[in-house]
């Protein structure tokens, strides 16, 4: 008999569900996007109405449609979800607010009761969980800024923290670590889902952290960069910086119980921005029956590294400490064009990580061999080569690009005891399938680009502080409405 891991992938804008056999292979898959966000005043970024159970339900229901075997041919579910939502529910488990994104300014602050009927505070992954199993569990991984002892993986005893965040022990939802189980899917999910009623769900941990397993990134010593909404890099340990003890980098959780991920600054809006771009032109990909992106693709790989002097600052969501940062091209001129433009976004992007890449590995004192990339950008061999010469760095695609997915099949498959362990499973399911090698001139070259770029914002920062504050500009939020351009 066959036997399959079903792992959920439910992002930022959509979800992602797949069917892997214990090699890592994908089956089949099916994706839907999420409803755009309801955006209010003081910074409220939230979910509409019940999307993000409402839109599993079909993604799930469509998935298992098409898919070829026996439902019972799936042994174990690996549960993984955007991070650090917070999710308000009444007593008996359902919505008591719509669902607070990680954007939104409430969750990093204090719990203020807006509804009088809440009962239980939780994450994504931990509303999922009570959705599909009818359980009061959560991965310990998917918390931040809660009252969370980042050291025993567990609820802190420290009482001052819960008067902090103005919770109550009973709010919160029971902690178990990635890889644990959550419960089983319950008559009521199968019927909504279609999934198999009684196949054990698996916790996994916040959704780079899944990533990261997915790319087996905790075996090495490599660096990790994760193209997707926000454009980060990553490295593996075990030991945990405290908040405020690293400048360059955080301590987050790893999707491997007591190993810790360490994420550098990032891009936000990052391959948001090459999505946008490519939607401006939708009418040359429907002109010539491609994809947009695949025009504009072939355009840049015409256009030298470099782009002739055009560089673009990727600051289309600035930091908070730096609000008045925009988006931004300069150096134009009469033999530039919109593959110029695209390239350069491209070339910001991996110029602007590699800062942040660098500042955390030295401060990490851990030496580099190698870059893995993952997310949707990976597909893209142009975006690929110019990641390896803008790093100088070996860059590996993987079999699997959607790694969030592979990385929640492989907690499951060690959960439910196909491997007796993490390394066995990456080994079996992680696949490499090939390597860019960094290309000797476009590194010299964009060695001096980079020394250029990696000073504009000294050179922009007084402008834009300027034009901020003629204009009354405020920080934005991630925008209402998903973009439809995209390699995912």
């Amino acid at each position: 008999m066959s036997q399959y891991i079903l792992a959920i992938d439910q992002g930022t804008q959509s979800n992602k569900i797949t069917i892997f056999d214990l090699q890592g292979k994908i089956l089949c898959s099916q994706s839907q996007a999420l409803r755009p966000f309801h955006l209010g005043p003081n910074g409220v970024v939230e979910h509409p109405d019940d999307d993000l159970w409402d839109s599993l339900q079909k993604t799930c229901q469509d998935l298992m449609k098409k898919f070829p075997g026996k439902a019972e041919d799936i042994i174990a579910i690996g549960l993984g979800s955007i991070r650090f939502n917070r999710v308000v529910l009444r007593k008996d488990g359902n919505l008591a607010q719509p669902v607070i994104s990680w954007l939104d300014s409430r969750t990093h602050a204090p719990y203020k009761k807006e509804v009088a009927d809440a009962a239980y505070l939780t994450t994504s992954t931990g509303y999922l969980t009570s959705r599909l199993t009818g359980q009061h569990l959560d991965t310990v991984s998917n918390y931040y800024g809660w009252p969370v002892d980042m050291d025993t993986w567990d609820w802190s005893t420290n009482d001052q923290l819960y008067q902090y965040f103005n919770v109550t022990p009973k709010m919160l939802f029971k902690l178990v670590t990635p890889g644990s189980l959550l419960g089983t899917i319950t008559a009521q999910a199968a019927q909504k889902t279609g999934l198999p009623q009684g196949a054990p769900v698996f916790a996994t941990a916040n959704d780079k952290a899944v990533e990261a397993l997915g790319t087996g990134l905790p075996l090495s010593q490599d660096l990790l960069l994760s193209l997707g909404t926000y454009v980060t890099s990553m490295m593996q340990g075990d030991k945990f910086w405290p908040y405020g003890s690293s400048k360059h980098f955080w301590s987050n959780f790893a999707d491997i119980p007591h190993e810790y991920l360490y994420e550098s600054n990032g891009i936000s809006r990052g391959m948001w921005t090459v999505s946008w771009f490519a939607n401006q032109f939708q009418e040359i990909g429907a002109a010539q029956g491609k994809s947009t992106l695949d025009v504009l693709t072939a355009e840049a790989k015409e256009v030298p590294p470099g782009c002739d002097g055009l560089m673009a600052l990727m600051d289309w969501l600035p930091a908070t400490d730096r609000y008045f940062r925009k988006g931004a091209f300069i150096g134009f001129d009469g033999r530039h064009t919109r593959a110029h433009m695209f390239r350069a976004i491209l070339e910001g992007l991996a110029m602007t990580e590699k800062q942040f890449s660098l500042a955390m590995i030295e401060e990490l004192k851990r030496p580099v061999k190698k870059l893995i990339v993952t997310g949707g950008g990976a597909k893209n061999d142009v975006f690929m080569q110019l990641i390896a010469d803008i790093y100088d760095l070996p860059t590996q695609r993987n079999a699997v690009i959607d790694a969030a997915g592979l990385g929640a099949a492989i907690n499951a498959a060690v959960g439910v005891g196909v491997y007796a362990n993490y390394i066995e499973a990456i080994q079996q399911m992680v696949h490499p399938q090939d390597t860019f090698q960094p290309i000797a001139a476009n590194v010299a070259r964009y060695q001096a680009v980079y020394e250029q770029y990696s000073t504009l914002h000294q050179l922009t920062d007084p402008v834009m502080k300027h034009l901020a504050t003629i204009n009354g500009v405020a920080q934005e939020k991630e925008p209402g409405a998903p973009i439809v351009a995209s390699w995912d």
